[in-house]
């Protein structure tokens, strides 16, 4: 076999590993919102996969290893709707409340998120290092937001982005807490009231 041959032969299998892990993620993100991910099992994500069991934890070993994988898809799905239309300064804020809104459509998974950011507080917990990283990049977003809006007048002069940033972020997951408890809560609209306080012109 010639070396070209064995390069199209391993990116061959990698696209197909890639493409496996792909349907795994999709396969338990339907599982475990239905079920949560107490109930959610490894061999029905497995099987909704179209795979064994065995051949599933090749790819995800864990049934947390799998969880971060959804979370990661969440990131990126939602971050992927933020960028449309390349929002800037104010829209930022609004596509934030948009994906706010988009994410009740799937309570299990936003439950997951809550457990799992909570546990995540330990520093040995598997996704520490995740959960950490993730609100350091939404609250650099929302700080960038809040500049351009400060720069442009859109933001109360005796608030500095960074703090409104900080404080839109705790609401928000302060919003959805209380809303996985209270689902009559319209979390989306609550952010708009808060958020408009911070700002001079309408969200």
């Amino acid at each position: 076999m010639t070396t070209s041959d064995t390069t199209r032969r391993l990116r061959g299998e990698y696209a197909k590993s890639a493409q496996r892990r792909k349907e795994i993620i999709a396969a338990a993100v339907e599982v475990f919102s239905e079920s949560g991910f107490r109930d959610g099992s490894l061999r029905t994500v497995a099987e909704r996969a179209g795979m064994t069991h065995a051949g599933m934890r090749h790819h995800f070993p864990t049934k947390v290893d799998l969880l971060e994988a959804v979370l990661q898809w969440r990131e990126e799905d939602a971050l992927e709707r933020a960028r449309r239309g390349h929002p800037v300064g104010i829209d930022v804020i609004r596509a934030w409340v948009d994906s706010v809104r988009e994410n009740t459509g799937t309570p299990a998974l936003v439950e997951l998120e809550a457990i799992l950011a909570a546990e995540a507080i330990s520093s040995d917990h598997p996704a520490h290092k995740y959960f950490s990283d993730l609100y350091l990049r939404a609250e650099d977003l929302l700080t960038k937001a809040f500049t351009t809006m400060a720069d442009r007048g859109e933001l109360r002069a005796e608030i500095s982005p960074d703090v409104a940033a900080r404080l839109l972020l705790s609401t928000t997951l302060g919003l959805q807490s209380l809303w996985l408890r209270k689902r009559s809560i319209d979390i989306a609209a609550e952010l708009r009231t808060y958020t408009s306080v911070l700002l001079t012109v309408e969200l």
